[in-house]
């Protein structure tokens, strides 16, 4: 496994992220395809002997059940200060807006039942997971700064915004002495570059990590034409982002199932392998065993730049999809269903 500084940040992390999305109750959440605890373990403790420290999770998935499994695991398998544990918060819910809960209470709370959940005393990274339109973003720069001086996260980062807003709040956090987001998860892979336009550059001239979702978008890039799996049949968000351009994307998943037996790799590999070379560490999913094995290759394989420039060429601009195509009346939608889980805590 390869490692590197995340962004201006004192951590060193694995080039690859297992993302935490896949553990949790089915029965309590957003999504019906995750994994029970004891599945969850192996899991984790294949990531680590496979040299993976890099861990990110949320309150949000699962109402904490994500969040609870991976502490447990993480507590039994390796030593606190040998891991770098991520998570995440969302903006305050409707109700919280309505009966005047200030940003800053509201972040203070959802940490301590993230730190609470996972059974540590801080994370490495505190990660803004969806951009508040109805909150003044000094509130949530001087929220995330308190959680930094209590000692409860070593770093920030953020999810789901644009460049300018991006530079936006690392500007305000420069001008005002507060904690500065040290890295971006966005949504970014090979069939979905638009991260390119703007997101990409201002990281590269701020030293800001990019830690991508969705790297392996919803396991089509891990698949050929025809393969399934539990989550492809029942992850509707997956489907909303992909579903609209699957004929312009299948040229570029043919093209890497063609890499992939040409190399004699999995399509994970050269589908993560490519995003390697873009990136610091892209947030992956794992639910079986393989998964992991999957990611943990990838890190070894070095592209070609024709390989590279195979793999890019078939792309089309595509429209922004999911959070950040919403308009702020579905992103409220999108809150609640999230924060509805939160409140079940």
């Amino acid at each position: 496994m390869q490692y590197t500084k995340l962004g201006n940040s004192d951590l060193n992390v694995s080039r690859i992220c297992m993302g935490c999305m896949g553990f949790g109750n089915a029965a309590n959440g957003q999504h019906t395809w995750t994994i029970d605890e004891a599945h969850t373990r192996e899991i984790v403790r294949r990531g680590l002997e496979s040299g993976i420290n890099f861990y990110d999770t949320a309150i949000g998935y699962q109402s904490g059940t994500s969040e609870q499994y991976l502490g447990r695991a993480l507590k039994d398998f390796a030593k606190r200060e040998d891991v770098v544990v991520a998570t995440k918060f969302l903006p305050r819910t409707p109700e919280e807006i309505e009966q005047g809960v200030p940003a800053q209470q509201h972040i203070e709370k959802m940490i301590n039942k993230s730190l609470e959940n996972l059974g540590m005393d801080y994370v490495d990274l505190y990660i803004y997971h969806m951009w508040d339109y109805a909150t003044p973003l000094y509130d949530i720069m001087e929220g995330l700064n308190n959680v930094v001086k209590a000692g409860k996260a070593r770093y920030i980062g953020i999810s789901n915004c644009y460049a300018y807003q991006l530079a936006k709040a690392n500007a305000l956090a420069e001008k005002e002495g507060f904690a500065k987001f040290v890295s971006i998860q966005g949504h970014y892979n090979l069939i979905f570059r638009e991260e390119e336009r703007e997101m990409a550059k201002l990281c590269r001239e701020d030293n800001i990590a990019m830690t991508p979702y969705s790297a392996l978008a919803g396991g089509r890039l891990s698949k050929k034409p025809g393969e399934t799996s539990k989550r492809l049949e029942e992850d509707d968000y997956a489907r909303l982002k992909y579903d609209g351009t699957a004929k312009e994307d299948g040229m570029i998943i043919s093209r890497v199932a063609e890499l992939a037996e040409n190399r004699g790799v999995s399509m994970t590999e050269i589908s993560l392998a490519w995003l390697l070379t873009k990136v610091a560490a892209p947030v992956v999913g794992a639910t079986k065993l393989s998964h992991v094995e999957g990611m943990a290759k990838a890190a070894e394989i070095c592209l070609t730049k024709d390989e590279i420039t195979y793999l890019e060429e078939p792309y089309v601009p595509h429209r922004l999809v999911g959070v950040m195509a919403q308009n702020t009346a579905d992103q409220a939608k999108e809150k609640h269903v999230w924060s509805t889980g939160n409140q079940k805590l």
